[in-house]
């Protein structure tokens, strides 16, 4: 189920909203809540515009568009094309209430009146089976939110431990190195087999004559 949502300007990570979480969700998600910070630090204006970030038993979903980065906290078990879904009715409804506004507002916090809007839509999301039957706004997803499989998808260690970038050029050079090496082994493949097709009829005639000697001569 959605948890929790903060919405933020992609260029400074100033915060713009939020929703009003009760208690026991602020202590429960008081780490990654931390955790979201990093990933405004880290996004830049080459970051892919949708990420899924895993960590422990939640996944924190980021959307960004229009200079403004939506980004909820999600039970992991709960399907990424409803998250998605979700962050995308945000970002639409957000846009037609205070696009103009998002560059000029100084203070934290501006649209903090936006929560009436997230936490009616986050009561349609909050189970996914309730959001499967609810949300007609699902078959209506452009073509690259319906694929989900062509989000990025990240760990949170490796953001934390090892600097990942959440670039789009980052991942595209860690596929384009990890095809490299598949292309690498698939030639070294191909040789051998070549060399065992060229050489094995010879390896086979010298074989048979080392036997016939051997039982010739000894």
């Amino acid at each position: 189920m959605v948890r929790s949502t903060i919405i933020v300007r992609a260029s400074d990570a100033l915060p713009l909203a939020a929703s009003v979480d009760d208690e026991q969700t602020e202590q429960t998600l008081q780490e990654h809540k931390q955790q979201s910070k990093l990933i405004f630090r880290r996004i830049t204006p080459n970051a892919e515009p949708r990420c899924s970030i895993e960590s422990g038993p939640y996944t924190l979903h980021y959307l960004i568009a229009d200079n403004v980065v939506f980004l909820t906290i999600a039970d992991k078990s709960y399907p990424r094309k409803l998250a998605f879904s979700y962050l995308d009715e945000l970002s639409k409804e957000f846009a037609n209430t205070y696009g103009p506004k998002v560059e000029t507002v100084r203070k934290p916090y501006a649209f903090v009146g936006f929560d009436t809007f997230m936490s009616k839509t986050a009561r349609l999301y909050r189970d996914s089976r309730t959001a499967n039957a609810a949300s007609s706004n699902l078959d209506k997803l452009n073509d690259d939110l319906q694929d989900v499989t062509r989000i990025m998808t990240k760990n949170m260690e490796e953001l934390l431990w090892r600097g990942d970038s959440l670039d789009r050029m980052s991942q595209l050079s860690t596929s384009l190195k990890s095809d490299s090496e598949k292309y690498r082994k698939a030639a070294r493949n191909i040789n051998f087999n070549a060399m065992l097709r060229q050489y094995a009829p010879l390896g086979a005639v010298g074989l048979l004559i080392i036997i016939v000697m051997w039982w010739k001569f000894f």
